[in-house]
């Protein structure tokens, strides 16, 4: 049961979300580094790397800090900072030579209403990646942290080019790996029907952005497309460990059909009390960060 007593005092709605998940080894390494968060209202794609068992370790301890936030529906953004700094630390402190070097990139969505007006945020360290569909618009809305970026940012490289890059997997911002780890945000209003994809670069290594289109487009349920994008990046290759998430908005209630649906609730079956937990309500973007791009 969500302790409601942690909510944030300025709750003015709810984004009422449906998801799922996915993820595989893939074809070549011998294990999945790669850790998942997918519950409400944190939904996260966790990569990790350095030596042997490091990046195993260190994707599992961002999710482990960012899950202790899931037993209420909505974080602060004190919250918010304090699980990506312990995060952080406790990778940073982590000693013995199997683990020499842990990092993890960390892509994530979470839900939010301001007014009664619904957001997505979006949270984005490294090269693993948040894609957004809504409507006509399908875009990329996380900017990868990695050499071949900034190479095409300076117009050294083209997208063509970058996906056979020597220096493709080489991050320049991560998670307890080197001294660069300050997240880029995004604030997105969010509607009905929108789908959000985070997925690590296992996905997007292997298939292009018309085909996760194609997919997110296509009328199966999130849990199908889920396994499908998966199994695409395995048929397609599947070189690394490929993890997907997908969260569909199912319903964006302001603060006025909050107070009915509190009042409905007193009187609901257990059914519908079920469908209460699933509801997702706001959260801001961390402090000092750059709020919307």
């Amino acid at each position: 049961m969500i302790d409601r007593s942690l909510s944030d005092p300025d709750v003015q709605g709810t984004i009422r979300v449906v998801s799922a998940d996915a993820t595989h080894v893939g074809h070549v390494r011998a294990t999945n580094e790669d850790s998942i968060l997918n519950a409400t209202p944190i939904y996260m794609v966790a990569d990790g790397m350095g030596g042997h068992n490091a990046g195993e370790v260190a994707s599992a301890i961002a999710v482990e800090e960012f899950a202790k936030l899931t037993i209420q529906q909505n974080v602060t953004v004190e919250q918010l900072g304090e699980a990506l700094d312990s995060a952080a630390d406790r990778i940073g402190a982590l000693g013995g030579e199997s683990t020499l070097g842990a990092g993890t990139t960390v892509a994530a969505v979470a839900t939010m209403v301001l007014d009664g007006v619904g957001y997505w945020v979006v949270m984005n360290l490294g090269d693993s990646r948040v894609y957004r569909l809504s409507g006509e618009i399908f875009e990329q809305v996380s900017v990868d942290h990695s050499v071949v970026q900034e190479l095409m940012d300076r117009g050294d490289l083209t997208p063509e080019e970058a996906r056979v890059h020597p220096y493709r997997h080489m991050v320049t911002r991560a998670l307890g790996a080197g001294p660069e780890s300050d997240p880029d945000y995004w604030l997105i209003p969010a509607e009905a029907g929108d789908r959000m994809l985070i997925c690590s670069d296992g996905l997007t290594g292997e298939i292009d952005d018309r085909s996760i289109e194609r997919m997110l487009r296509g009328p199966s349920d999130v849990r199908t497309v889920s396994k499908d994008l998966v199994r695409l990046a395995l048929d397609s290759g599947g070189r690394d460990n490929v993890s997907v998430v997908v969260v569909e908005a199912l319903e964006i209630i302001g603060r006025d059909a909050l107070v009915e649906s509190a009042s409905d609730h007193r009187t609901s079956s257990p059914d519908e009390d079920d469908l209460v937990e699933e509801d997702t309500l706001p959260r801001r973007v961390r402090e000092g960060q750059d709020g919307a791009r």
